[in-house]
């Protein structure tokens, strides 16, 4: 029997890449540049049995289409899925994967980093010292601001919103959340969370940090609204997905002093990067780093490369988001 054709979009981490050696008649796309375009995604796509996707490759109609009727299985590299049109592939079969769990604890710690650059303004001194500036101790130099009994608002307690929470215990901070649902009562004292509605959440906190997931509902969900009931002594981090944070209204709330700091490591038009926040010296901005440990990323990879090869197999796949694929199979 002929090994399963697959198209892997980026290079994963070479533990993965050696996991997908010798187990499948493998097309990898290598650039440049480093993200696929898309004519060549949906040529190369073609009579693929699999694909390996990352989250900057949109997966639609247009490019099941291209793919054929050999297309078994989306194994997608990242926790996130809003890059695939999932309703579009269970209609017609495909097995759609993410890579959960394994990338939390990473998430987490980078999004703590991200508080901490905020609230006592990391950033902005690293840049003050490399640029030359001249300075002297003052004891009114730079201030930020404690973290120590404030309140952290989680905005979606999921797995990752969690693991931050759990963090902020150590910091001795208060942890409130708000979510689509509400979690059970046990689990939140459990997790020592106590329930917000969100327009409380937002008068509340101290620190917001978000980790809902990319839905027409939560698209632009920090808007100037949402800013104008913040504190002006608040942080927003955003380690989920760009477009849940109006950019341009994020700029306006920094520049005016509605809120105090912001650390982003997701973008509206990621790569691309609102200019007006490019400016200002309030705002820490990251590249996408929230899964980016030697640890994580290898873990995310050959959790991919396991959901691909258990689809291509005819078996169920450990993260699988459509199973109804599979109940409608003889």
């Amino acid at each position: 029997m002929p090994e399963p054709a697959v198209l892997v979009t980026r290079a994963l981490v070479e533990e993965a890449m050696t996991s997908l050696s010798g187990r499948c008649e493998l097309d990898l796309y290598q650039g440049p540049p480093d993200a696929i375009p898309r004519d060549e995604l949906l040529r190369r796509a073609a009579g693929k049995a699999g694909l390996l996707t990352v989250l900057t490759e949109k997966v639609d109609a247009e490019l099941l289409d291209a793919a054929g009727p050999d297309l078994t299985i989306v194994a997608n590299h990242a926790v996130g899925f809003d890059n695939i049109d999932l309703a579009e592939c269970t209609s017609r079969g495909v097995l759609v994967t993410n890579t959960p769990d394994v990338l939390t604890e990473a998430t987490a710690d980078l999004a703590w980093a991200l508080v901490l650059a905020g609230t006592r303004r990391v950033a902005e001194g690293d840049r003050l010292i490399r640029t030359g500036t001249p300075w002297i101790w003052d004891p009114r130099m730079m201030l930020g601001h404690d973290l120590y009994g404030k309140a952290l608002g989680v905005v979606g307690c999921g797995r990752i919103g969690r693991a931050v929470a759990r963090r902020a215990l150590g910091f001795g901070m208060r942890v409130i959340y708000t979510d689509v649902v509400r979690l059970p009562a046990d689990v939140e004292r459990e997790a020592r969370v106590e329930w917000r509605e969100w327009a409380d959440l937002l008068a509340e906190a101290d620190v917001v940090s978000v980790h809902t997931p990319l839905t027409p509902e939560t698209r632009h969900l920090f808007d100037a609204n949402a800013f104008r009931h913040m504190k002006p002594t608040a942080v927003l981090v955003n380690t989920a997905r760009g477009p849940i944070v109006d950019e341009q209204a994020l700029a306006d709330a920094l520049r005016t002093g509605e809120i105090f700091a912001a650390g982003l490591d997701v973008y509206e038009r990621e790569p691309a990067v609102t200019e007006a926040l490019l400016s200002l010296d309030n705002v820490t901005l990251l590249p996408h780093l929230g899964s980016a440990t030697i640890e994580t990323r290898t873990a995310m990879g050959l959790l991919a490369v396991e959901n691909l090869f258990a689809g291509l197999a005819g078996q169920r796949p450990r993260c699988l988001l459509n199973p109804e694929v599979l109940a409608r199979q003889p």
